[in-house]
Order: structure tokens, then sequence, then C-alpha cells
């Protein structure tokens, strides 16, 4: 049976995709036309237990106690099969976020083939502390740790970066000899399920991947979080569902990783080259339509080269070209649902109400008969705005920033860091003392140097305040998804 047949897509369960019940399905929706593409099968909380039995009885089987050359080449061996099948997984990306072909190409499928070899890499190569104790008497202990898998993962997932994100936590997740039950966002379903089959091709153990469909509260979300046999939940979503998640979670002591969203900050100071400037804020804004947890959404431009840098980036984003995302030269696509961009007029409506001047956008574009059905946005930007409106104070996550001058290093900080988000930050600087200052100052995971989005999978990844809790990438996925046992033998 495949993950997508006669219009449904299944759940996945111990290595077998799940016949669909007609009676709990609900509809997937192609973002850029509105159309309904597919049925996804939602489950209820007796296959959600299957799902995380199947995954115990795969850990208890062998899977924790494969050795890591063996976990590492699976993951190679994904890498290969995501490659093989590339095409499948960009169409099937698209359909489900209706991003640019152009995108789906070159972020989303790509780096999940990166994903699984930098992990295998990184596990491949880690080793393990080891102290030698000195004793009474002249006597010597050995303590070494000893990293275990630490159990069922809940592997929950958003709609923004489906594919990558899911790959980011899968790939360490099973390198680390874990078994996994994931709950990809209802927006997108199809992705992680074409995984499944790829993951199975690969070799993978039935039961260590699992994939069930459905929404948070009464859903497959709540009945996975709520159930005793997860040992660990990792998290990538809103700040409010990641509360409620750790709540959930904490009567059982279960570790938690989270990132979540974020109200990002950009500083420009006034020695910058403007046209590098502006191209840098242009791609922090608007990538994926500004869906992405790490888009800038406010922009603290110095008073002296304020008015260049509002004009350079008005004209960016004047030339952005929405439209069929199958179009090469298409550079922005559809918010992801119809409910998502209500909220996002609704937040062009109060910047508006709070005496916001309009740069450029702010309202629905009109894209012709085929695509008018689509949850389409103007990119949109704002000046006249403060740090006290709401604007500035909550999360967007659309195609939107809010330009404010500053005149002095220290404001520039200050405005920045006024936030209970505190996912990451850019800065924009020529002088390079200054640059490593203001980045060590930021209230941030990740604080960038004249360029954004640049990643380093090597390195340690979250977010402070409302952004998150924990870190993951390089080791840092190591510690999360393993626990270490200490062995003391007195020598």
């Amino acid at each position: 049976m495949k993950p997508i047949q006669d219009g449904w897509i299944r759940n996945f369960v111990d290595g077998e995709f799940v016949e669909p019940d007609s009676r709990r399905g609900f509809d997937q929706i192609d973002p850029s036309t509105g159309r309904i593409v597919a049925r996804v099968h939602e489950a209820d909380r007796p296959l959600v237990d299957r799902a995380v039995t199947a995954a115990r009885h795969a850990l208890d089987s062998g899977w924790a106690d494969t050795p890591v050359r063996e976990r590492t080449a699976l993951l190679r061996r994904v890498a290969d099969r995501i490659e093989e099948r590339f095409d499948e997984f960009v169409a099937a990306e698209m359909t489900d976020t209706g991003k640019p072909l152009t995108q789906a190409r070159e972020l989303d499928v790509t780096r999940a083939i990166v994903n699984f070899r930098t992990f295998a890499d990184i596990v491949a190569a880690a080793g393990q502390e080891s102290f030698l104790t000195d004793l009474a008497g002249g006597r010597q202990a050995l303590n070494y740790a000893v990293r275990k898998p630490l159990g069922v993962v809940a592997v929950i997932v958003p709609w923004n970066l489906p594919l990558l994100l899911l790959t980011w936590k899968v790939a360490p997740a099973l390198a680390c000899g874990n078994a996994i039950v994931v709950k990809p966002s209802e927006e997108t379903p199809s992705t992680a399920t074409l995984l499944a089959e790829v993951l199975a091709e690969a070799g993978l153990p039935a039961g260590a991947y699992n994939v069930v469909h459905g929404f948070g509260a009464d859903s497959a979300g709540e009945y996975l979080t709520t159930h005793p046999g997860i040992d660990g939940v990792t998290f990538t979503g809103s700040s409010a569902t990641g509360a409620h998640v750790m709540k959930t979670v904490a009567p059982r002591v279960r570790p938690v990783s989270f990132e979540l969203g974020g109200k990002n900050a950009a500083i420009v100071f006034d020695d910058v080259n403007i046209d590098e400037a502006v191209t840098g804020l242009a791609k922090s804004i608007f990538t994926n339509t500004g869906q992405v947890c790490l888009c800038t959404e406010r922009v603290y431009v110095h008073r002296a080269i304020f008015d260049d840098i509002a004009a350079g980036l008005a004209e960016r984003a004047e030339s952005l070209r929405l439209g069929d995302p199958n179009d090469p030269n298409t550079t922005t696509g559809p918010l992801i649902s119809q409910g998502h961009r209500d909220k996002v007029l609704g937040y062009l409506r109060l910047a508006e109400e709070s005496g916001a001047k309009v740069l450029t956008g702010g309202s629905i574009p009109e894209l012709g008969p085929d695509l008018d059905g689509g949850s389409w946005i103007e990119p949109t930007l704002w000046t006249g705005l403060t740090n006290t409106d709401r604007i500035l104070r909550e999360e967007v996550f659309g195609p939107v920033a809010a330009l404010v001058p500053f005149d002095t290093e220290d404001e520039a900080i200050a405005l920045a860091n006024d936030t209970e988000y505190g996912l990451a930050s850019a800065v924009w600087t020529n002088d390079l003392r200054r640059g490593h200052r203001v980045a060590q100052k930021m209230h941030v995971g990740i604080s960038w140097v004249n360029t954004w989005f640049t990643r380093e999978l090597r390195s340690p990844f979250g977010g402070m305040g409302l952004s998150g809790i924990g870190r993951e990438g390089g080791e840092s996925s190591l510690h999360f998804y393993s626990e270490p046992t200490n062995v003391c033998v007195q020598l």
C-alpha cells in the first residue's frame, strides 16, 4: 500500500500504511489555489496507542542496541534515497505549502538530505567523557559515560518548513537509536508520510518510525503527548502550544525540546553598504512569505540612513513575484491557509489603526482566477510605529516588518532586546568590532552579523524566553536524544 493512494494520505504504523477509515478524515488544501487535493486519515486514540506500542517494541527488539556504524549507514542510505526521489519530495512539499519551486528545491528538500548526512557524520565522530579519579591510598577509579537512547520520542513538526524541520529532528533521533512517532501539521501531511516509505526502503526496522495524522486538542497531538509510553517530546511551533505541551508532560517529568515563536529584530548601522543591507533584510523579512520563525519583523535603522533603507526595502518588496509556484520566476508563495491569512490581515488592520504608515503592500493581491482562491497576501512594510504598539510585540508570521529609527548603539540594543521572545537577531555593520560587540549583547539563541539564515548544523540552535527551551544541532542534539549513564570502576 502506498502513502498516498485513492485520494487518501495514510498513517504509518509498525512498518505499514494503515487503511483509512472514511469516517475519520480531513481535507488537504493546496494553499496556492484553495482547492482540495487529498483526504488525510485522522488517527484516533487506539491508532496512536498502536504507534507508541510499535515504537517501544522496535526499541526492545534490538533497534536501540544497533551499532552506531549501522545506524549512520542507514541515515546515509536515506539521504541517497531522498536524492533519488528528489522531484517527488519537491512536488509533495509544494502541494502541502504552496511554496515556489525554487525554494522547495534549493532549501527544503536539499536541506533534508544534508540533515541526514550531517547527523550521520556527527554521531559517527562523537566521543564520550571519561575521567581518571584519584582516590585515597594511591588508588584510582575510571569514570566513563555510556550514552543510551532517550526511548520513544514524540516528534511534532510545524507547517512552514515541514520536511526541513522534520528531518532536523528525525535524523539525530534515529542516529541515537530512538524510536519515533511523528505528528505532522494537519496542514502539511505529505512529506512526513513519503519519508516513511523511504525509511522503510532504507532498512529501518518496523516501528522505529511511525506517522499519525491529525490535529492538536482531542486528536492525534493530544493523544500522543499524553501517552504514558512517550519518553520525550521535541516540538517546533507556537509559544502557546509549546506551553500547553509542557504542562501536559510535566506530571510525568518528560524532557522537552522546544523551538517556538519569534519577534526577531535587525539592527542596521549607518556604516553599512546600503544595497548589501537591503538585500539581506529583504531575504530575512520575505523568505517563505515571512513564515519562518527566524524571519525579521522588527527593523531598527540608524536615523542617518533610515530613508534610504526604507526606500530600498519597499522597492525590493514590490519586485517580488507572486504567482504560480511551478513557475521558476515566482519568488513568493501564499500563506499556509485562509485561517492564517485572516490572522495576518487582522494585524495589517491593527497596524493602520495604530497609526502606521504603509510603505508598500497591506492588502490581498489579484492574481487571476486560477490563484484567487489561494491564501495570498502582499509583502508589507510599515513606518511610524514604536515598541509600545502591539504590532511590534506580537508575532505576525507573515511577510511584514516595521521600520523604526534609532540614534545610538545603546538605544538600538535596548530596542532589539525589548521583547518576550529571544530566537534570532541580525546586525548589519561594516565595523567588525561593533558587529561582535552588539551580536553578543542580543538576548537570542542565534545572532547573525551581515547575514541571515546562514546555518552551521554542528552548532547549538534554539531560543530564549517565549522562543523555546533547550538546544538542538551538533552535540546538543545528541544530548537531548540520548541519556548518559556514568560507569565508575575502581581500579
